[in-house]
């Protein structure tokens, strides 16, 4: 929850073009562990619980505005000039509003949300700064802009281009990140002035010009500089990936699961293992999947929108689609693909198998190279199999259908009609038996082939 005694809104700068991601899907809704970037973030805010929720919108803003919905309200900044205009957009859809503004990139979404409470919290100390930003002190502060502070109170922000030497042998650097009073955020905006190197208006400039009115500014330091690392590029956004992954991978085994090879697996952003889970190697998790006590998932397998009960089994070589639900104890083999189905307690499809829109019994068995043919080309159908069934390898279930309890399905059938409980269903074909007829035909294939190779 938001720690401030005043209620919050969020203002979240989303308005760059991205041109660096050479992409025409929005730079900020790129995904990272399978969720876009600015979904991370928002996450990160929703624990704050905000009043209000504005989005800075420029280049490609139908694509956020479509994606983030009534969630947020949108502000456009049109043209760009620069870090302080784009908040400034925001005051229209702030109007009225009296609390605490808190300013937000969308490329940089894995601001904590404990990170953004001290912030808060220490607008509302005793000294009531009139501005607090996030820095933080990277192994290499490059070109970013400089925070002066002296035990947390700042004597200037700069840019890196407008900076000294001795500003920019300082290693504390601004984030980005402000948090300040409505009131005093669009007072001190309109006082902004973009008399600087790149003839920007530039947002630290409210904190120089609240020290100049003689007001006291503040500096919190995050320190993880990964918290703020933006993402403006592909290759950024694969480093900000492996970060993720493996803080996560480390999670993962810390509450009590193995991975084998914790770099060969993927995890998505809403992944849920359990205790004793044993993940073999190159495993790839997509959203959507829980994972039970005691579960094995072995390598290669892909699983995504699926549950996997305890003490169950998944692979090598397994995919499960979205709607899979493998019951305790089930198995899933290699090249056996699931699909909007369950698998009851025990029950098993070992190899070379398509189980879609399926209910499968507990104890059922099905062989390898089963199918269940749940499309006509328009529709889906449902398959059911009874506790206990049979289905014999190379056999064909044409939905919708039902397999009876304890029944079986001869290998090699096509079976278009329900099965009753403890039936044998045959479906083949009449199997013919000529004898002597291929020691016949292969005589006279060798006898005319001899005589062509004579002539």
């Amino acid at each position: 929850m938001n720690a401030s005694p005043s209620p919050l809104a969020v203002i979240i700068l989303a308005a760059g073009k991205g041109t660096r991601m050479k992409s025409d899907l929005h730079k900020v809704l790129h995904p990272v562990a399978g969720r876009p970037m600015i979904e991370h973030l928002l996450a990160s805010v929703a624990e704050l619980e905000p009043a209000r929720q504005v989005v800075i919108v420029g280049s490609g803003r139908e694509q956020l505005e479509t994606a983030l919905g009534e969630r947020a309200a949108f502000a456009v900044q049109e043209p760009q000039l620069g870090t302080a205009h784009a908040v400034q957009q925001a005051q229209a859809a702030l109007a009225g509003f009296s609390g605490d503004v808190l300013v937000l990139y969308a490329d940089v979404p894995f601001v904590r949300a404990d990170t953004m409470r001290a912030m808060i919290a220490r607008l509302h100390e005793a000294d009531s700064p009139a501005a607090v930003v996030l820095g933080f002190e990277p192994a290499d502060a490059l070109q970013y802009g400089r925070v002066i502070a002296d035990d947390g109170r700042i004597a200037k922000m700069v840019e890196f281009k407008d900076a000294n030497d001795a500003e920019r042998a300082c290693r504390l650097c601004n984030s980005g990140l402000l948090v300040a009073r409505a009131e005093d955020l669009f007072a001190l905006l309109a006082r902004v002035g973009n008399d600087n190197a790149q003839g920007e208006y530039y947002l630290p400039d409210v904190v120089n010009i609240a020290l100049t009115d003689g007001r006291t500014c503040a500096v919190v330091v995050t320190g993880d500089a990964d918290e703020v690392a933006g993402i403006n590029s592909r290759a950024e956004l694969a480093e900000a990936e492996e970060r993720w992954q493996q803080r996560r991978r480390r999670r993962a085994m810390d509450d009590g699961a193995s991975l084998l090879a914790p770099h060969t697996v993927w995890f998505a952003w809403d992944t849920a293992l359990g205790r004793d889970v044993l993940v073999e190697p190159n495993v790839v998790f997509g959203p959507g999947v829980r994972v039970a006590d005691g579960a094995r998932i072995r390598a290669f397998s892909h699983l995504e929108g699926a549950t996997v009960g305890p003490a169950a089994e998944v692979g090598p070589y397994a995919r499960l689609r979205p709607g899979a639900v493998l019951g305790e104890q089930a198995k899933v083999g290699n090249f056996v693909e699931i699909k909007a189905s369950v698998l009851g307690k025990g029950a098993k499809a070992n190899h070379l198998s398509y189980i879609g829109d399926a209910e499968v019994g507990a104890g059922a068995n099905i062989g390898a190279g089963t199918i269940t043919c749940n499309y006509d080309g328009y529709f889906k159908y449902k398959t059911v199999i009874g506790e206990r069934a049979f289905i014999g390898s190379n056999s064909a279930l044409v939905a919708p259908v039902r397999i009876g309890a304890d029944a079986i399905v001869a290998a090699g059938s096509a079976v278009t009609r329900d099965v009753a409980d403890g039936e044998l269903r045959i479906v083949r074909g009449e199997q013919l038996v000529k004898p002597g007829w291929a020691d016949r035909f292969h005589d006279a294939m060798r006898k005319k082939k001899s005589d062509r190779k004579g002539g």
